[in-house]
């Protein structure tokens, strides 16, 4: 808990997270899921999909400064919305994966977990059955843009985001008066939370790295990493002030975390985005799927996790990849066909990317039904896409990604034993990239209204540029 501001007592009970709207959302979802698929018997069908309806469960991302009490406020908002709190320190000491043992290492020896161990840690413990069906707020994380583009490319999106803010004068003092009890870990402070029993009292310690320099730095550090977070969260993130009594901010935090975001888009969606392998289509669908709440396809990813699930197709799939050898189209459409046939994708919209890969693959899609409306190819020069690709590199020691260029490592000793991916060898990115031209204008006779973009900028501009291309009317052709 990171606020000694705050008294413990929680608030009094408020409705469960806009439980009417969630009823008459729930009620009107149903309804139309019966007219689209007009089942025989209504009642297991109904059944069946309040069972796996999760649509409206808590998504919520709280961050903030040092001593602004976030923590405080997420563990409220985790006992009225009855959803699973998630800090750094119960990520990584709570949970039993390889992936926590690791960072449980680094925690402990109070190092950097890196955000590539950090973030493939929250997917894990997302993945489990408490937060699918009861919802997770996560608190504190993302604290750099690195780690917010991480979570982003994974599909994670938050349906609320909160910025805790206050002056750095109040948060300085707030810390300066902290105690901590070293028996229960519960925090108190010395003006606004002192504990009336006086064998607490003894015990409480001051915590470490509370001094007014230290808080200074670590303030100083957050300003530096917020303002490159916010941008990763438009349209769904709020700023409270936090210099006011706790439950008042509790109160703000839980009105806004109960009210609905509706699409921008003035339609269902169905994006595709084309481009040669490391134009950036992954991180532009999930800021598109983040942004417009529609559902992240992407084709790669669906073969891959029908392996893993050893599904029926999975089963069929398996082979070609042990072999290395491209899957047949006819069972590409297949898994493809059982992604976009859900009622998410239908109800929401979808962006794709991965598929068309060449004009057989673009008329079979079109065949079964798949039609985009909106079609973007990212266009980035062969020098940059090289650049990009061929000097990425892997720390095998802490799974820590680096670029050579972009992001080098910091000494040389991780330098020495940096490795490259096989896929990012020279030869293999010049083949995959002269595949993608050597098809690439037949799909752009096809797509005639599709729109090029310049790829080669930063990331948030050619998400603008694509935005701006979903939310308008495609433009007229000229005779």
């Amino acid at each position: 808990m990171d606020s000694a501001s705050a008294p413990h007592r929680i608030p009094p009970e408020m409705p469960q997270y806009g439980e009417e709207n969630h009823i008459f959302e729930l009620m009107q979802n149903m309804l139309e899921q019966l007219l689209i698929h007009q089942p025989e018997d209504p009642i297991p069908f109904m059944i069946q999909h309040l069972h796996k309806d999760n649509d409206n469960v808590p998504r919520i991302v709280i961050l903030g400064p040092p001593a602004s009490g976030k923590t405080t406020i997420a563990m409220w908002l985790c006992k009225h919305l009855n959803s699973s709190l998630l800090t750094l320190e119960n990520l990584v000491l709570n949970e039993f994966s390889l992936t926590a043992t690791k960072a449980k290492r680094l925690y402990l020896q109070r190092k950097t977990i890196p955000s590539a161990l950090l973030v493939q840690l929250i997917q894990e413990r997302l993945a489990e059955e408490d937060c699918v069906k009861r919802g997770w707020i996560l608190d504190g994380i993302p604290e750099t843009r690195e780690q917010a583009l991480r979570i982003q490319t994974l599909g994670i999106t938050p349906r609320h985001v909160i910025v805790l803010s206050a002056p750095d004068t109040v948060l300085i003092e707030r810390n300066l008066g902290k105690r901590i009890d070293p028996q229960t870990g519960e925090i108190y402070h010395t003006t606004f939370d002192w504990p009336p029993e006086s064998e607490i009292q003894n015990r409480l310690m001051v915590p470490e790295d509370i001094s007014e320099l230290e808080t200074a730095q670590k303030l100083l550090e957050y300003h530096r990493n917020i303002v490159r977070v916010i941008p990763s969260y438009p349209k769904i993130l709020k700023v409270i002030s936090a210099d006011q009594p706790c439950v008042d901010v509790f109160y703000q935090a839980l009105t806004y975390v109960q009210s609905n975001h509706r699409t921008n888009a003035p339609f269902t969606p169905r994006v595709l985005l084309l481009g040669p392998v490391g134009s950036g289509k992954s991180l532009q669908a999930a800021l598109l799927a983040q942004k417009y709440r529609l559902v992240n396809v992407c084709c790669g990813q669906l073969l891959k996790e029908a392996v893993a699930d050893r599904t029926t197709f999975g089963e069929l799939i398996q082979p070609f990849f042990e072999k290395e050898m491209a899957v047949p189209d006819s069972l590409l459409m297949k898994v493809l066909s059982q992604r976009l046939d859900q009622q998410d994708c239908i109800q929401k919209g979808w962006v794709l990317h991965g598929v068309p890969r060449d004009l057989d693959q673009a008329h079979l899609l079109n065949s079964l039904g798949y039609n985009p409306n909106r079609v973007f190819f990212l266009n980035v020069p062969f020098d940059s896409i090289m650049e990009r690709l061929t000097l990425r590199r892997i720390d095998p020691v802490t799974g820590e990604r680096y670029h050579l260029m972009y992001k080098p490592p910091p000494t040389m000793e991780i330098q020495a034993r940096l490795l490259q991916n096989p896929k990012d060898a020279e030869e293999q990115v010049k083949l995959k990239m002269d595949l993608f031209y050597r098809n690439s204008a037949d799909l752009e006779q096809l797509y005639g209204s599709a729109i090029t973009l310049n790829g080669d900028q930063d990331p948030y501009t050619v998400f603008e540029y694509i935005e701006s291309g979903i939310i308008n009317p495609l433009p007229k052709k000229i005779p």
